[in-house]
Parts: structure tokens; sequence; C-alpha cells
């Protein structure tokens, strides 16, 4: 695991306040790499926690939700991510997400609405911090779609991410834009 600490500042002061009852833990279904996988398994196994079958594998692979709908690794009673060193890469890129414009070519990043995301606020009124999560995101998520299938970056592109705006765009790989609309 490298260097845990610098992959994710830790937000809980805002995030443990949060009032809208984690909905980024709810009903998320962030994607999962293969590697991924397996640094999950390694943490869980590492730290003695048990969850049964975690990942779901479908057109692409997230964790499990509980009864509720909430993510496996969410605690109810901590409010906390039970492998939060190691989570997914679009939980530690939240509140910023993206989307891959076919027409242009680009990756596109959006910021959450402070409405459904009250971190997005402070760090939309704090544009250094804004930008420094920015560039930890990118790299987050820049890493997450050079890994995954173009069957799973196909199915998570489907997915709609509402409450949310455009904050930048960049000229994407060729090989990433391929992977994301290939035999479309």
């Amino acid at each position: 695991m490298a260097n845990v600490k610098e992959r994710q500042k830790n937000f809980f002061d805002v995030c443990g306040h949060c009032k809208i009852r984690f909905n980024c833990c709810w009903d998320a279904k962030p994607p999962i790499t293969v590697n991924r996988e397996r640094i999950i398994e390694d943490y869980l196994k590492t730290h003695g926690i048990h969850v049964e079958e975690p990942f779901v594998h479908a057109e692409y692979t997230f964790p499990k939700e509980n009864a509720d709908g909430h993510c496996i690794f969410y605690d109810k009673n901590t409010r906390k991510c039970l492998v939060h060193p190691v989570k997914p890469e679009t939980c530690v890129a939240g509140p910023v997400t993206f989307d891959i414009n076919r027409q242009t070519g680009k990756i596109e990043w959006y910021l959450k609405m402070e409405k459904i995301c009250p971190l997005a606020g402070v760090m939309y009124r704090d544009k250094a911090l804004l930008a420094r999560h920015f560039e930890a995101a990118r790299k987050e998520i820049l890493r997450l779609v050079r890994e995954l299938s173009p069957e799973a970056l196909k199915a998570i592109l489907k997915r709609d991410e509402p409450d949310t705006f455009k904050i930048n765009e960049e000229e994407i790989e060729g090989k990433i834009l391929n992977k994301a609309y290939q035999n479309n």
C-alpha cells in the first residue's frame, strides 16, 4: 500500500457532520478495478474485518449494498468507511466526478452541488482547497479509467450524475477515448 496518507486528505470533520445521511455512500456503486478489489480484500484480511463476498460482479464491479442501500463498507455506528485508507478511487475523488465527452475527446470534471454534498460547498468557497483536492481527484480518476475494462468504463459512463456542475475539462488519452466508445 503505497503511502496511504498521501492518497487522501481526511475530510471527516466536514463529512462526519453531514446531515444528508451520507448520500455519497448510498446507491453509489463506485467502480472497482481488479487491482482495487485485491487491495481492499488484502486490507480487510490484514485488519480482521469480515465482509462476506463484498463485491458485485455485473457490468462492472462495485461494493455490495446493505439492506438500506448503503455501501457494504459504510459503518452506520461510526459513520465511517471500513476501508477508508484503501477505498475506491471515485470515493477518494468525491465530490469531484467526471464524464468523457465523445464529441470533444475530453474528460470533463464536475463538482457536486452543496445541496447533496456539504463538502462540495466548503471546497467551492475555498478555491485553494478545491485546487488541491482536484489534483488528487484527477490522479485517482485517471488511474481508474486507465485500469477499467472497456465494458466497465462504458457502464459507468451511463450512470447519471445529477446535481453537478462542470469545473474543468482536458484532453483525454486516445486509448481511453477508444476504450470508452469502441463498438458504439
